[in-house]
């Protein structure tokens, strides 16, 4: 029970973390209804600008993989309106990440044909699984993620204003 209320508790900061960015600068964002498909935030410019959902992606201290769990879904997720903040709790002073859906589905759909193609160490084949990550840096060698592809994403706010 007690890594479950964690789990929810870094996802809650996660998400009013990035509610505190928007609101700072001066974004109309509310956290939309529990269980609401696809978005944990809403996003509504007051200039009446291009609405946009919000989905956060949160990992804490002690996170070894050094990024952010997802599943299959998101590899077919490419909503023009969607993007993904990930936040980095173990960064001082904790880091956003904002990011495209469509960029993350190709990063996604690349890492993991890279993935499947390396075989296991003991030589077999890898199975399929529905878990995937997104990193700032792979083991494998990704054209859509090559080291250091995050960096033009951080704190990149600035997408949400278009």
């Amino acid at each position: 029970m007690t890594s479950k209320i964690q789990t929810q508790l870094v996802g809650a900061a996660g998400e009013h973390l990035v509610l505190s960015r928007l609101l700072k600068l001066g974004i109309l964002a509310a956290q939309a209804p529990q269980g609401t498909r696809k978005a944990d935030i809403i996003v509504h410019p007051l200039d009446g600008g291009t609405p946009w959902l919000i989905q956060v992606k949160s990992r804490l201290k002690g996170a070894k993989d050094g990024g952010w769990k997802l599943d299959d879904k998101h590899m077919t997720e490419t909503s023009a309106n969607l993007m993904y903040c990930f936040v980095d709790l173990q960064s001082v002073p904790e880091r956003v990440y904002v990011v495209p859906a469509k960029k993350v589905a190709q990063v996604l759909i690349e890492a993991d044909k890279a993935w499947m193609k390396k075989p296991m160490r003991d030589g077999t084949k890898r199975t399929n699984n529905m878990w995937r990550m997104i990193k700032p840096k792979f083991l494998v060698n990704i054209k859509a993620a090559p080291d250091g592809w995050m960096k033009k994403y951080l704190e990149n706010w600035d997408q949400l204003q278009k």
